[in-house]
């Protein structure tokens, strides 16, 4: 590990020195690469982790957009910042921290890393790669990649490090931030090493997002909206609804309606492009799943419909049906777990104030939406809802222009917009006077 730390060590030194218009000038050119070559990365996303071809598609449009957002946008947020204070000159100068280390995860596996990557690289400092184990070959693209749009050597290395070695990482004086995306058990490990050795740290760690639906809302229009909602990328998405919240008045016609959304959905090889659930990422994640619906059931929820393991097709063997799942209560681990995949737990409220408690009567805090025909009436619930972002009548996502995070166990930090910017970067403050 010496040997990386003391390249990305060194490439800093270089790198930070680069006028900001250079820096964006590489951004650029990833977005362009990006883009020209979208069909081939998107064809190595499905094959490795079972995104459907067009969700995979849009990941790689979504990391070209970010990676221009930040180079035409990035550098003027950078710039000096003049502020009033005592002295009769004071500003904010903007300085890179240095090498970061980023452990990114296989459900997102080229967004993720960018997210993370054009505004830090655009501030100034240099990455080590610590990519999951299930997405290797879309590791080697993006450091390929790199090496293509004439990155300086070493300023995005791939960090074969093991889990026992991340430590010995975190610990080198010359690693100054580490970015996570991953479970909640990860980054109490991380965040535990980061305060020991005083790194800052961004978490992105998951979440359980309520959809909640308002009594005025267009149920069977909302009840396809929320199958969709529940179901991309196969469920496996940190801010994908997972939770639905819905009036006692309008509580059975919109089951009616989103069993039969879900079941609609084309479960498939994740090539064809009618497919809008591939198989799950692995194996490990379908046995959870099916660990996770099996103690509800035997607890007695109801499963509307899906529940069951689907035969392998092809050389897939880790599908899982879209699923739909109510009478939860807080004994069965869907309660408070994580789902990751296509299964969507529907619970009812009789007014307002329990469905508030509904959706906080969960450990993680991402985002939330609220679904109703009149904007005025999801006012008053906003305040009081847990989390870091809040949607009305929209699927909840990440924008590169605006910040990205969560409370409570959904992590630490923001990423994207001006705040994700400054996370990696010193805020140094300036102020000068007369003798």
């Amino acid at each position: 590990m010496h040997e990386i730390i003391e390249n990305s060590f060194q490439a800093f030194k270089i790198w930070k020195k680069t006028t900001l218009e250079k820096r964006a000038d590489l951004l650029f050119k990833l977005a362009l690469l990006l883009e020209n070559n979208k069909n081939t990365y998107a064809q190595l996303i499905t094959q490795e982790m079972g995104k459907p071809i067009t969700e995979s598609r849009a990941e790689i449009t979504k990391c070209a957009w970010a990676c221009t957002y930040f180079a035409e946008e990035g550098p003027d947020m950078l710039k000096d910042s003049p502020r009033k204070s005592a002295f009769p000159t004071t500003f904010i100068r903007y300085e890179a921290l240095g090498p970061l280390l980023a452990i990114m995860p296989w459900n997102f596996p080229f967004w993720q890393v960018f997210r993370m990557a054009a505004p830090a690289l655009l501030s100034g400092n240099t990455i080590l790669l610590k990519h999951s184990e299930i997405t290797p070959r879309c590791a080697l693209a993006i450091a390929d990649l790199f090496i293509e749009a004439g990155a300086p050597a070493n300023l995005m290395q791939l960090c074969h490090a093991s889990h026992e070695q991340i430590p010995e990482i975190i610990s080198d004086d010359r690693i100054r931030g580490i970015s996570l995306t991953g479970s909640t058990k990860a980054g109490q490990a991380v965040a535990a090493l980061a305060g020991k050795y005083l790194k800052k740290i961004v978490l992105e760690l998951g979440g359980s997002d309520p959809f909640i639906v308002l009594e005025d809302a267009p149920v069977e229009k909302i009840a396809s909206i929320a199958a969709l909602a529940r179901c991309q990328n196969t469920g496996q998405s940190c801010v994908a609804s997972k939770r639905f919240i819905v009036p006692n008045l309008i509580f059975d016609k919109f089951l009616d309606y989103f069993v039969c959304a879900m079941k609609k959905l084309v479960v498939g090889n994740p090539l064809d492009e009618r497919t809008q659930i591939g198989p799950l990422a692995h194996k490990n994640q379908q046995q959870l799943l099916e660990a996770q619906v099996n103690d509800a059931r035997a607890k007695g929820a109801k499963i509307l419909c899906g529940g069951v393991v689907i035969a392998a097709q092809g050389s897939a063997d880790s599908f899982y049906p879209p699923t739909v799942i109510t009478g939860i209560d807080s004994s069965m681990r869907i309660y408070t777990e994580e789902v990751f995949g296509p299964v969507a737990c529907v619970y009812s409220y009789s007014h307002k104030d329990e469905a508030i408690k509904l959706a906080n009567a969960t450990p993680f805090g991402l985002a939330a939406s609220i679904w109703t025909a009149d904007e005025s009436s999801a006012q008053s619930l906003i305040n009081n809802l847990e989390f870091g972002s809040v949607f009305i009548n929209a699927l909840p996502c990440s924008d590169p222009r605006v910040p990205f995070g969560g409370v409570k166990n959904s992590g630490l930090g923001h990423e994207l917009g001006r705040e994700g910017l400054l996370e990696f970067v010193n805020q140094k403050v300036i102020s000068i006077t007369q003798l």
